[in-house]
């Protein structure tokens, strides 16, 4: 294997040679765990930045931080390991940021129900995460008889007053990302894919996708401006959509709105009727291994609430879970982007409780996949959450020495091959 630290071929997983390089595999796997922890962070900051929210300690982080991941700038293990829950500090800043653009912008979300599927005439599909080109999209497609509709994590616009004013903001079609090139097939209009997330179309609609600024992809057609002119021509030419109502759900659970119902929910904790507490979403894929997320929230019992955010939610949203204590027991938060609000109802309900937020009847089952999910799991180590079930399977940049580290600090572990009964088991 080529080792790109000293530019020299080596048998194994890096160059062996650490006087030459300086990098041995656990070196090389923190200072990888930085990068993609800092990957992750500036996709949110871009979020947060088009929304006017800056921080220069924020910017200045990324900076030291990619330095420290240059050749022979840094042996020390120690040293690396405080930079990665640095990233993980810096994060949970850059995160506030955004849950505050989001919020100042668009107004606070509020429980609201989203019809699913189409409805007849011309319409436009919004994938990725950018809440700001889909206001911008509305604003442009305003009066012209043409219905918008969200994608995948773009579902949770639907609860901002300022987005779901639009009248021709018309419901949600499909499911998660990793459904997309068979899901656009099915939609006739154009397609726009505002971030990550956004797969290399087939053939039969590539001339019908559009992407924006930065994201781009083969055969599809980049904005590299606010105009949606294209966009709106191309669902002018494309075949109207057919009504197809699939059904409906209800989202917009804020960490505002489960905090303005805090009283009540530790009331339902001391009475009894709330048991438990499950946190099960996160950065989801394709591959096998990911039906234990669905097992987990199916089998919870039913003296529990299960919170979910990110595209995890499209494992185990497709389920009637009922309510427990007056409340519906599946908490839909947002996108991965909202990771933020998760992380303040934690704090507040271990405040109402007087203990630490490991002391809270809380299981965190935690699907990963890519670069944003690694920025918020460094967020959760910094604040000493401990026990996070993580999966399917570990993060191939994480050496079996590194990740010894990280279950002796934080008690981090692996998801089963089949949820143990001790998740289920009900205590307060």
């Amino acid at each position: 294997m080529f080792c790109n630290q000293c530019e020299q071929t080596s048998q194994g997983t890096g160059c062996t040679d650490v006087g030459v390089c300086g990098k041995d595999p656990d070196m090389q796997s923190l200072q990888e765990t930085l990068l993609y922890g800092v990957k992750g962070m500036a996709a949110y900051a871009n979020h947060a930045r088009r929304l006017g929210k800056t921080d220069d300690e924020v910017s200045a982080f990324i900076e030291e931080a990619l330095f420290a991941t240059m050749t022979n700038v840094n042996f020390d293990l120690e040293s690396l390991l405080e930079l990665v829950m640095e990233c993980g500090r810096m994060n949970l800043r850059v995160m506030q940021m955004l849950d505050e653009g989001h919020a100042e912008k668009f107004g606070t979300p509020e429980p609201t129900t989203v019809s699913e599927g189409t409805k007849a005439g011309p319409g436009i599909l919004v994938t990725g995460h950018d809440l700001l080109d889909l206001s911008d999209l509305l604003e442009q497609t305003a009066g012209m008889g043409i219905n918008v509709y969200t994608h995948g994590e773009m579902l949770p616009a639907h609860s901002y007053p300022e987005l779901k004013k639009h009248p021709h903001l018309a419901g949600h079609f499909g499911t998660a990302w990793q459904n997309q090139q068979l899901e656009f097939t099915q939609f006739s209009g154009p397609v726009v894919a505002t971030t990550n997330c956004v797969l290399i179309p087939w053939e039969s609609y590539a001339d019908r996708l559009f992407t924006t600024r930065i994201t781009a992809v083969p055969g599809g057609t980049r904005l590299k401006d606010n105009d949606f002119t294209p966009v709106i021509e191309k669902a002018r030419e494309c075949q109207p959509l057919v009504e197809q109502q699939t059904g409906e759900s209800t989202i917009g659970f804020y960490h505002g709105v489960i905090l303005g119902v805090a009283d009540q929910i530790v009331d339902a904790v001391k009475s009894g009727d709330i048991k438990h507490f499950y946190l099960i979403g996160g950065c989801d894929g394709a591959e096998t291994g990911r039906n234990y997320f669905t097992q987990v929230a199916q089998q919870a019992p039913q003296e529990s609430v299960i919170l979910t955010l990110g595209c995890g939610k499209f494992r185990i949203r497709d389920y009637d879970y009922g309510t427990v204590a007056g409340l519906p027991r599946l908490l839909d938060m947002g996108q991965c982007n909202d990771a933020y609000g998760a992380i303040k109802v934690a704090s507040a309900l271990a405040d109402s409780f007087d203990c630490s937020v490991n002391d809270l009847p809380l299981t965190l089952v935690i699907s990963w996949f890519e670069q944003k999910a690694v920025a918020v799991l460094l967020t959760l180590l910094h604040l000493g959450v401990k026990g996070i079930r993580i999966g399917p399977e570990p993060p191939a940049f994480i050496t079996p020495n590194v990740f010894k580290i990280l279950q002796e600090k934080f008690d981090l572990k692996l998801i089963e091959a089949e949820p143990p009964q001790e998740l289920f088991q009900l205590t307060t």
